[in-house]
């Protein structure tokens, strides 16, 4: 089993391939994230944002090189262990036809009803299940069709808040919503990275804004990183015409 700490994440000269394909995503890869520090990862699709977050919770083996979290080699622990040390918050939660307070405890089964109630207080959840006829008890259909999509993002949080690990990763969680009920999950969002180590994949720059370091890649390649006002001071670089894109879009 994995020992996580406090949730540094290295890739160390790593290269990856996907399946048949001729040519790796990544080739001679290294990235260093320091425990408890907040990451954002922006670029085009297909530039690797994805994959990356795949390979850390080990959905596929990589060619060569190694990734370690805390500096133990994610290819030398348990599955099992590995996904509990890291909790993913994705743009569309898998919910099962059963009790929001069964969806919640998911990530914990053990769970007492007191724990997954302050998990949902913490995400901001509380709010729309007080309001619910039965509270915790309300079914939320298959998939969580009854709910909303800001609905179902809390939920997911809530899970995360539960499973109380060092790594949290948000998988472009707030790009489907809209943006009044983006301000109220992104609230949600900044609690649970308190002291955790964040990966936030992002469509939405506003989403990465105030993270530590945003990491902007390109083809497999790590092109631009620094802090949100670093990237857009550079007029020719791509986060700032991203950026720029985006408010013209807006506008």
């Amino acid at each position: 089993d994995i020992q996580p700490a406090g949730g540094r994440i290295e890739f160390d000269n790593v290269t990856f391939t996907y399946g048949q394909s001729s040519h790796p995503i990544y080739e001679s890869f290294s990235i260093d994230i320091r425990p408890g520090e907040k990451i954002g990862l922006v670029g085009a699709s297909g530039a690797g944002k994805s994959t990356f977050v795949k390979l850390i919770q080990r959905l596929y083996d990589i060619d060569s090189g190694e990734i370690r979290i805390d500096g133990q080699g994610i290819d030398k622990v348990t599955q099992a262990s590995l996904r509990r040390a890291v909790a993913l918050v994705p743009q569309d939660p898998l919910l099962i036809h059963r009790s929001l307070a069964e969806n919640i405890s998911y990530a914990r089964r053990d769970a007492s009803l007191e724990e997954i109630a302050e998990a949902a207080r913490k995400a901001r959840a509380d709010k729309f299940i007080t309001n619910l006829e039965y509270g915790l008890d309300t079914l939320v259909g298959e998939r969580g069709i009854k709910l909303s999509g800001g609905e179902r993002q809390r939920v997911a949080i809530a899970r995360a808040f539960l499973a109380d690990t060092p790594v949290v990763i948000f998988d472009e969680a707030t790009s489907s919503l809209d943006t009044i009920t983006e301000k109220h999950i992104q609230d949600g969002m900044s609690e649970l990275m308190r002291g955790r180590t964040t990966i936030i994949i992002a469509h939405r720059l506003s989403t990465v804004r105030d993270v530590d370091r945003i990491l902007v890649f390109e083809n497999g390649s790590i092109v631009e990183q620094g802090s949100h006002s670093d990237l857009f001071r550079n007029s020719n670089g791509i986060y700032r015409a991203l950026h720029d894109m985006q408010t013209d879009v807006l506008v």
